[in-house]
Formats: structure tokens, C-alpha cells, sequence
């Protein structure tokens, strides 16, 4: 639909058109009513029209949504249609990448990789059809965040260019059928079946930023190391990565320094360092860097780091805009479940008097094992100045927090580390930003300064600073069309492409990122799905299907990673690995003869990713796909959100009187204790973990949120992200009182 500023009733005949003038009725009243009262070529009118139609959305009428977004698209295709002079604005895709390129806004490698004909030819794959795929949120959201723009932050892109310019970017280095992959990544991106992450969203094609999304760094416990991560953290953030950050090493408040007792002051003004990095160093004029801050629940700081965010205290004593996240062994969840006591230790102190690292150790089977083994012996060690705190006493401290700010995150570090495929390289210590991602870490050793030939040469031992490559699927589109084997092949290799194509500003991060070539194939819209499947979430049938789902997901990408090592080779860290072992298919029960043979083509060829599979927030990204956020429930079937002039609708997906039903059930009126069941079926399939929400009013009752935390670690999940909290009421709450 294009059309000029002066043809108002040529809007309302095209909307006519497709939803017929008796739906289109109201719209045609008040566009006659507002020419008759600002007269024709009015350059508000597109929004007037699209604010009428957002006001007759409800529950019963949600396609006003879809003529909102028509309207819109139409004012896109008019601008850039104008813009170029052209009737149609998709018509000259090689002038419009050269154009943009030359210009600055484009990458110059995007115009520099293809020849004129080869353009030509990727812009036939555009399908302007596809636009018509988007709610009017998502394609609000996708030109307001993401298409390129000029220096005066005005579009210069339309929706299927930015698709087109994504699988460019990402297919760019491919050496047989390029062509063949760019039409195949724009074919899953275009239908929206799948996103990818946000920076890949932003940036890919852009002369500018990064590719990946999240980055997580271990903090060694040195003045150097301190500031020397910090400045990484920065450096990261400025270029749109989220961080997640873990002080587990560093002294505790008491501790000596070079002999002297009592002379650290722990890790709360690093922290608090943090915290103002994460303020000052935003992420590309955007938004706030975002930092995540892991501790140990053994560290003699935890109790300060658990009140870090609350909103009264000695403001000292916090940091309002980090978040936190607590590393928890089997063994403390035992003594909670037991009421027993807790004991707390400085790291310092421990390594200096034993020689080894607390840190370093988890428990290898589910009740016994070395960290356990070795957390009693500093207890009983005579040169270990340990607090005994009760374990309920801890934990107390940890929900209040929850409730209160939503954090900290948990992070169940024995089963992390027992379901890690490359425990063979390493340790994991915490999570990262979003609380989905789980691989090796290691500290970066501090800088080292010399003078050579009137030059400062600073060398610094690279330690494995983990990197996060993101794309999810859209479940709610993608498994009723069938498409998963054909879907997850060509995501696979468009995030493996990342790895080589991204200038990550942190050298050790791009070492790392080489080394185990991980990635985190996530998916969102299993709500949209389950009510398009009719499967009521407080179901057995609900928990079976994401059994199901997910292992069908777990065989793709593993495959898929798999014929990607026989082309390219295997990640360098292979041989050894659970992959290449068989661990990881036998610590998981896979059997019947696909997965024997799968196993048999991993052992022989190996895996081309290190790491694969992680559920991922998609809180934005599922808005562009018009479907629900990550593994979560809907907030409501039904909602307006108030923007600056008017009301925005929020409409669950597809949402009619077939799935409703299903919708009705909404985040803080389902029962928890479902969700975590299907989290803990899922979770068995993800070799990484899930960003998992909770959402309890703020009158639970602290057993029942007890209960909860102590569900998910028992089940086997890894993690769980925010403990997302209501003050209003929250009718239908039976459960959160039982």
C-alpha cells in the first residue's frame, strides 16, 4: 500500500479492501470528520488514523490491531517510496545497499562482498507480502529500534531489508551456495520463524557494534585484575553488550592485604564501581549498560550482597542499578531444606591456608562430591576464621530481596557443573545477565607492564571470558509449520558465522569465542503455541509436550552442529568433551536409533559448537514476531500499556474464543509449581540453561516461595531469573496460599 500525503480516502479504500467497509466503518466516519477539520495532505493524519484504530481494540475485536499495523506500513512504504523516488520503495535493492554504503550507513563490506548482479539477484528474494505478517507492535518496535537510520535518526531502511541485510551480514563469508544460504536465512527470518538477538538485530550490516549479546567475566582477585575488568566491562557495554559478572575470587570485607588483617574492604565498592560503569558507559546511546554480579553463597559478603538493591538501609551500602545473582551448592539447599546451619569463608584466607580455591570444586553426583569434601574441611580447619550463619537465615535474606527487587538470580552451580559437555577444559562459576547462559570461566590474569624501546607493553594471560551468541525460534509459527529440521539448520550456521564475523572490543573475549564456539539457540512463544495446540499450561499434557518439543530441538541443533564440524571442523576443545565421548547423550537417557546414530556421527566428526542450545528473555524480540516471550506466560490475554499520548493495546497472540481459555490463565494466576514442572522436562534437552521467571503476588507466603526454590533445584534446573512480584490483587490465586 503506497500511497501520497494528500490521498487520506485512499488509506480508507485500501483497508476497505481487505477487511471489507463494514469493519472499516468507524475509521472511514472519523477520517472524513478530521479532513473536514485540518483539510487534505494533513501530515498527522496516518497517526490520527492509527490512534482511532488502537482506541477499538479489545478483546472481542483485536483485528484493529492488524489495521493499526496496515496503516503504518503504509505511511513506511510512502516515506521511503519518497525518499528514493520511487514508485515502488523495494524496487532498486543493489542502488539502495551502495547508496547506504557509501553513505556510512551500511558497512562498506556489504556492498564491497557482492557484485551489482549479485544484488540484483538478492533483492528478488525480498517478498514485500511478508510485512503484512506483523502486529502492528511488532513492526513498530522493528523501525523504531532496529532498521538502519540516518544521521537525523529518520528510517532509511524498510522491514524485508533489514532481513535481507541480517542473512547478508551473517552468509557473507560462505564459499558454496552463498546465495543459496542468504535466500534460506531470509526465508526464516521474513516468515518470522525464528529472531536473532537483539545486537544482532541492530547492528548486523551497520558500520558500527557488535553481534553478540551477552559476555560474562571472572574477576581475579588483585587491585590490577579489578580495574583491568572493569575497563573490559566498559568497553563491552559501550558496544551493546549486557555483562555478567562474577566476584567470587575477591577478598571478603576483613580480609588481609600483603599480610596486613582486616585491611579489605571486600567486594561491595567494587561492586558499587560496577554499578557506576554500568550508568556512565551506556550502550550506544541507547540505553543503560546492564550488569548481572554473581557471589557465592559461602563468601563471607553475602549477606551485604544480598541487600545490595533494597530500596531502604544505608544507601552506602547499595548499588540500585546492578543485579545480583547468588551461586548456590546442593549441599547449602540441603541445610535450608534441613534447617541446618551455613558457613561462610573468605575466599582469600581459604586459598592462602588450604592452597586450593572453594570455587573450584562442585559436588559430581547429587549428594556426595568434592566440594562438599572440601567445604567440611575448611570447616574444620583450625586456621579458618568461618561464620556460622543458619541456612533458613540465608535464605530468608534471598526472598526477601526477591520480593522486594525482583533479585538475586540463582544459579545452582553443581548441576551446572555436573550437565557441562566441557567439564573436561574447565569450570563454570555463574551465569550471565539473562541467567541462560552456563560455560567455562576463567580469570584473566592482571596486567603485566614493560618498557620496551620507550613503549609501554602491557601483557595480560588470557582466561576464558565467555560469549554469548543468540538467536531464538518461534515456536508459535514455526512447529504448525513444520519447519523445525529445515529452521534449525540454517540457525545454526548463521550463529556460527557470528563467532568469525564479530569485532568483539575485548581480546580474550574473541579467544574464548574461538575456543568453544558456543552459541545459544533459544526459542520463545511456547504460550502462543500451547493455546494454538489447545494444552492448558496446569496440565500433565503441557509438561509431556515440552518433554517432547524439546528433545525434538536438542536432535536439530545437535545435528545440525554436527554436519557443520564435517564441513568445517569441530570446535578446537573437542576431543575429550562430553560430545565426543558420548556422555552427554548418555547423561541425558537418548536412545532409539536416530540418536544412536547421531551419537556415532558425533564421535567420528565431533561438533562444530562447544556449547548450543540457551532459552533467552525475547522480551523484545518476541514482540517483532508477534508471539509471547521466552517459555513464560502471557501478563494478560488483554491489556492496554499507556504510552505518552495514548493507550497501546496489548492483545495475546491469535487471541479468539478458542484461545482464550488458555490465555485466562496468565502469569500470576498460574500455578508456579506447573511451570517449574515444565522448566525442569525442558531443561533436561538445553545443554546451557533458561531464563526462567517467577511471578508470585507479594502476599506469598514465604513457604510456599520456599517451596518453590526448593522444587526447581530438586528437579534439576540450573537456574531461575527474576522472581517477578504484584502488589495489586491477583484474583484466582488458590496456589500461592496452599
Amino acid at each position: 500500500m503506497v500511497s501520497k500525503p494528500t490521498d487520506q480516502l485512499t488509506i480508507i479504500q485500501s483497508l476497505e479492501e481487505e477487511f471489507t467497509p463494514e469493519k472499516i466503518a468507524p475509521l472511514r466516519r472519523s477520517a472524513e470528520t478530521y479532513t473536514a477539520r485540518h483539510g487534505e495532505g494533513d501530515p498527522n493524519f496516518a497517526a490520527h488514523l492509527i490512534r482511532e484504530a488502537l482506541a477499538q481494540v479489545d478483546e472481542s475485536e483485536t483485528f484493529w490491531t492488524d489495521v493499526a499495523a496496515r496503516i503504518l506500513l503504509g505511511r513506511l512504504y510512502r516515506d521511503q517510496a519518497d525518499r528514493r523516488g520511487l514508485a515502488d520503495p523495494y524496487a532498486d535493492f543493489p542502488r539502495h545497499v551502495q547508496e547506504l554504503a557509501a553513505g556510512g550507513l551500511y558497512a562498506k563490506t556489504l556492498a564491497s562482498s557482492y557484485s551489482r548482479e549479485e544484488l540484483a539477484e538478492i533483492g528478488r528474494f525480498i517478498d514485500p507480502s511478508r510485512d503484512r505478517l506483523f502486529t502492528y507492535t511488532g513492526l513498530k518496535t522493528l523501525t523504531d529500534r532496529y532498521v538502519a537510520t540516518d544521521f537525523t535518526k529518520k528510517p532509511v531502511e524498510l522491514p524485508q531489508e533489514r532481513w535481507l541485510v541480517i542473512a547478508m551480514t551473517l552468509m557473507r563469508n560462505e564459499t558454496e551456495d552463498r546465495l543459496g544460504k542468504i535466500k534460506e536465512a531470509y526465508w526464516a527470518l521474513s516468515n518470522l520463524y525464528m529472531t536473532v538477538a537483539t545486537p544482532t538485530l541492530a547492528n548486523a550490516g551497520k558500520p558500527h557494534g557488535q553481534l553478540s549479546s551477552c559476555f560474562i567475566d571472572t574477576v581475579d582477585d588483585s587491585l590490577q585484575g579489578i580495574y583491568d575488568s572493569n575497563t573490559d566491562i566498559a568497553n563491552l557495554s559501550k558496544y551493546g553488550g549486557g555483562i555478567g559478572v562474577y566476584m567470587g575470587k575477591v577478598r571478603a570485607r576483613g580480609s588481609a592485604i600483603r599480610g596486613f588483617k582486616g585491611a579489605s574492604s571486600g567486594v561491595l565498592p567494587w561492586i558499587k564501581q560496577l554499578n557506576n560503569t554500568a550508568v556512565s558507559v551506556d550502550q550506544l546511546g541507547q540505553r543503560q549498560g546492564a550488569v548481572a554480579v554473581y557471589l557465592d553463597v559461602w563468601h563471607k559478603d553475602i549477606l551485604t550482597f544480598l541487600d545490595l538493591k533494597l530500596n531502604n538501609g544505608d544507601e552506602r551500602l547499595r548499588a540500585h542499578d546492578i543485579f545480583t545473582g547468588v551461586c548456590l551448592p546442593d549441599l547449602f539447599m540441603e541445610q535450608v531444606d534441613a534447617r541446618g546451619d551455613w558457613h561462610l569463608f573468605d575466599p582469600h584466607e581459604v586459598r592462602s591456608v588450604m592452597g586450593w580455591s572453594l570455587e573450584d570444586f562442585y559436588d559430581e553426583r547429587r549428594g556426595d562430591g568434592s566440594f562438599r569434601e572440601r567445604y567440611f574441611q575448611c570447616v574444620a580447619h583450625p586456621g579458618i576464621s568461618s561464620e556460622k550463619v543458619p541456612a533458613i537465615d540465608i535464605m530468608k535474606r534471598i526472598m526477601r530481596s526477591q520480593l522486594e527487587t525482583g533479585v538475586p538470580f540463582m544459579f545452582y552451580r553443581d548441576e551446572v557443573n555436573r550437565m557441562n559437555p566441557n567439564k573436561h577444559e574447565g569450570m563454570i562459576y555463574s551465569s550471565n545477565l539473562c541467567s541462560e547462559i552456563a560455560q567455562n570461566m576463567s580469570a584473566t590474569g592482571a596486567s603485566q607492564e614493560t618498557l620496551e624501546d620507550g613503549v609501554i607493553v602491557s601483557r595480560r594471560t588470557p582466561g576464558d571470558f565467555v560469549v554469548c551468541n543468540l538467536s531464538s525460534i518461534n515456536l508459535g509459527k514455526a512447529v504448525p509449520a513444520g519447519v523445525l529440521g529445515r529452521l534449525i539448520e540454517i540457525q545454526v550456521r548463521m550463529l556460527d558465522n557470528v563467532i568469525d564475523l564479530n569485532q568483539i572490543p575485548v581480546l580474550q573475549a574473541g579467544v574464548t569465542n574461538a575456543r568453544y564456539r558456543g552459541i545459544g539457540l533459544g526459542t520463545f512463544g511456547w504460550h502462543h503455541l500451547l493455546a494454538k495446540e489447545g494444552v492448558h499450561w496446569e496440565s500433565d499434557e503441557a509438561v509431556e509436550r515440552a518433554d517432547v518439543l524439546y528433545e525434538e530441538i536438542a536432535y536439530h541443533t545437535i545435528r545440525a552442529s554436527m554436519e557443520l564440524a564435517r564441513e568445517k571442523g569441530a570446535y578446537p576443545l573437542c576431543e575429550g568433551s562430553d560430545w565426543q565421548t558420548g556422555g552427554y547423550f548418555e547423561s541425558r537417557g537418548y536412545g532409539g536409533e536416530r540418536w544412536t546414530e547421531l551419537q556415532a556421527a558425533v564421535a567420528e566428526y565431533g561438533v562444530r559448537n562447544g556449547y548450543m542450545m540457551a532459552v533467552a528473555p525475547n522480551s523484545s524480540t518476541s514482540v517483532i514476531a508477534g508471539s509471547t516471550a521466552s517459555i513464560d506466560p502471557v501478563f494478560k490475554p488483554f491489556y492496554h500499556e499507556e504510552k505518552k499520548d495514548y493507550k497501546l493495546p496489548v492483545v495475546a497472540p491469535d487471541l479468539d474464543h478458542r484461545t482464550y481459555d488458555i490465555y485466562r490463565r496468565s502469569a500470576y494466576i498460574v500455578d508456579q509449581r506447573w511451570s517449574v514442572r515444565q522448566n525442569a522436562a525442558r531443561q533436561r534437552h538445553i545443554d546451557q540453561s533458561i531464563s526462567f521467571n517467577l511471578y508470585v503476588p507479594n502476599t506469598i507466603r514465604a513457604s510456599v516461595l520456599l517451596d518453590l526454590h526448593l522444587q526447581a533445584w530438586k528437579s534439576g534446573m540450573k537456574t531461575t531469573y527474576y522472581t517477578r512480584s504484584t502488589a495489586s490483587d491477583v484474583d484466582e490465586c488458590e496456589w500461592c496460599q496452599s
